[in-house]
């Protein structure tokens, strides 16, 4: 299988995450959110 080299904007994260939270979108809308925060690099850990 290929590998997907492209990652997520920190600003695409960022509005998909607040779209994942919010009430307000269908299912499809979070569906999508989702699949691009999954192409978000590893946040670093403390």
């Amino acid at each position: 299988m290929a590998k997907n080299g492209k990652q997520t904007s920190k600003a695409v994260a960022s509005k998909a995450s607040k779209i994942l939270k919010d009430g307000r979108y269908g299912k499809d809308s979070k569906s999508v959110a989702g699949s691009a925060l999954a192409q978000t690099k590893p946040g670093k850990k403390k």
